[in-house]
């Protein structure tokens, strides 16, 4: 089959303004309708694949049914940060968007992203509204909040679609599963870090665009339905680890110190209070966060990405952490001003 593990050049006089980007690990049986979505959009735009070394037919498959989207062929798996990471570097267009590979996106999708970007200049980022296809009718993500601990959350995570989702509000950040990003803004800030593997590298470049000075808006008219979970397993070990361990990484690289200590000190708690009652043999959520001897790797891992994180703090000032926190922490959304 041909060579596609690097990306066709696109004429500049020919270039549309934004890039899609599809991130995918084998994930053949679901690619085809997130194209085909893709394929439906209104507004002119170049599609990137990354392929994180799959060995299930992806490439077959976008060889014989997608012959024209780009596609960068990486040798091992990346996972998601990695993919969107090596992906930033090969976009040069005005506007890069994210999409999941389990996701569909309406028409207007890509559209409506791009005119809410274009429309308030001091805004990075467009969330959108994404819907669970099952059950029909619930949120799955209407733009990233951050909650009184600092973690991360979906806003609006399964609560019924209604008037509240029809309203264009400021929001903290974007979910990395649909959302259009103004691309000088993201890679000024570092893009995604690879580091972070899977889960939270968009909260982590959520944060750092507002440490920046930029701002994100929720575009209720873009809509995109969205296969939950359906490329990763949210009770596996390693959803649990990389979960754990990269909510901890990205406060110390963004919030106040203080703050991500105290954290770390609930956290540490916490598995003390976890292993006592194993040794006890009392009832323990049969989860894989509540193992100990998980939660300590995540410690360890922590501990070894320390240095990086916090050497990333020096992008921002302490007070513009604090600024940050206090405005944010606890609060799902603001009016647009």
């Amino acid at each position: 089959m041909p060579d596609r593990s690097s990306v066709r050049a696109i004429p500049p006089s020919s270039a549309p303004p934004v890039t899609v980007v599809v991130v995918t690990w084998q994930g053949a049986h679901l690619l085809a309708p997130c194209l085909r979505s893709l394929q439906a959009q209104t507004l002119p735009h170049r599609v990137l694949i990354v392929d994180n070394g799959s060995s299930d037919g992806t490439q077959e498959l976008l060889a014989s049914d997608f012959p024209d989207v780009d596609v960068l062929a990486l040798p091992k798996n990346l996972g998601f940060a990695g993919g969107v990471a090596r992906a930033l570097a090969e976009v040069d267009s005005e506007y890069v968007a994210l999409l999941n590979n389990d996701a569909t996106a309406d028409p207007q999708w890509l559209a409506e992203g791009v005119a809410a970007l274009q429309a308030r200049p001091d805004v990075a980022s467009a969330a959108a509204r994404m819907l669970l296809s099952t059950p029909a009718g619930t949120i799955n993500n209407a733009g990233a909040e951050l909650l009184g601990t600092g973690y991360g959350a979906d806003r609006g995570l399964g609560e019924t679609d209604g008037p509240r989702f029809d309203v264009p509000v400021e929001v903290f950040g974007a979910s990395g599963g649909a959302a259009v990003y103004r691309t000088l803004a993201l890679k000024a800030v570092g893009g995604f870090d690879p580091r972070y593997f899977m889960y939270y590298e968009d909260l982590d470049a959520a944060w750092r665009l507002r440490l920046a000075g930029w701002s994100a808006i929720y575009v209720p008219q873009a809509r995109v339905s969205h296969e939950h979970a359906a490329s990763a397993d949210r009770d596996s070990e390693m959803f649990a680890y990389f979960n754990e361990r990269n909510r901890l990484l990205t406060l110390y690289r963004n919030a106040p110190l203080g703050f991500a200590l105290r954290a770390t000190a609930r956290f540490v708690l916490t598995t003390a209070s976890l292993a006592v009652k194993h040794w006890l043999r009392r009832p323990v959520p049969a989860r894989q966060v509540f193992l100990p001897s998980l939660r300590i790797r995540v410690l360890g891992g922590v501990l070894r990405a320390l240095p990086r994180a916090l050497a990333a703090r020096r992008r921002s000032t302490a007070a513009v952490r604090v600024d940050v926190l206090d405005r944010w922490a606890g609060r799902s959304e603001a009016p647009c001003e």
